[in-house]
């Protein structure tokens, strides 16, 4: 079972005493791009005033200029921890028992900007980068879209997309069996279901918080299905490719 996560902006600050280390990074395959991702980021970072508008920062974020200076000396941390933000918060990964927090780094990876795919325990610094931000002389769906798609390939198990669909351009997951992207959806009063875009964060992060706690490694969609019908969770196949997460619309509006 392979859980895709999307990153988020915000990041915890602090860590360890260790710098950061690419060759502790999972998908060692990633290491020239994330090299090529970095060193276009440092070079960012001579320019205060270009990288504040390449991140689209106000005045009032100018601290995550600090944190892409000083990248390669910052403290690191698990990934699953470094991350917050709706999602983050909801999967409130510190809390969740050590065998849940082993099945999380087997099996969830977060899809960063800056790093690619990173194993939810690997090792990293806070940084500030998006899937839109430009780098100079770099294009990052021109840097990652083809890389990311051939180790995604490499995994010949269940597949659970869950990235927001700008990162998905990034790096697809290859079409085929057992890989589904995830999509939360609401029913309303009269029963229709419908998207949720923004207010699906926190849903997501329940699920595989959820998932992870139970401690149970799916071979396919099938299994995992039952398993969430098992638990009162709401998880259907929907569209070709895709499995569909129901939450109460009343839930989804105070989010």
């Amino acid at each position: 079972m392979l859980v895709l996560l999307p990153p988020s902006e915000t990041k915890r600050d602090g860590g360890d005493d260790r710098a950061l280390d690419l060759s502790r990074l999972s998908y060692q395959g990633l290491t020239g791009s994330r090299a090529a991702a970095l060193d276009a980021t440092r070079i960012l970072a001579l320019d205060p005033d270009a990288m504040a508008a390449a991140l689209r920062l106000g005045p009032t974020q100018h601290g995550e200029l600090e944190r892409n200076r000083r990248i390669a000396q910052s403290p690191v941390m698990a990934a699953m921890d470094r991350y917050t933000g709706v999602l983050y918060d909801a999967l409130d990964a510190a809390t969740l028992s050590p065998s849940a927090r082993s099945l999380a780094r087997s099996s969830v990876v977060i899809h960063s900007a800056l790093f690619g795919l990173v194993g939810a325990g690997d090792p990293i610094p806070a940084y500030r980068l998006s899937h839109d931000s430009r780098l100079p002389g770099l294009k990052l769906r021109s840097l990652w879209r083809a890389s990311i798609g051939a180790e995604l390939d490499r995994h010949d198990g269940l597949v659970l997309d869950l990235r927001s669909e700008a990162y998905v351009a990034l790096g697809p997951v290859p079409v085929r069996p057992e890989s589904y992207f995830l999509r939360v959806v609401a029913a309303g009063v009269d029963g229709k279901k419908r998207a949720l875009n923004h207010f699906n964060k926190k849903g997501k992060g329940e699920f595989v918080r959820a998932l992870l706690e139970a401690e149970q490694d799916h071979a396919d969609g099938a299994s995992l299905i039952e398993w969430a019908r098992g638990r009162g969770i709401r998880l259907a196949l929907g569209a070709p490719g895709e499995l569909e997460l129901e939450v109460e619309e009343v839930v989804a509006a105070q989010r």
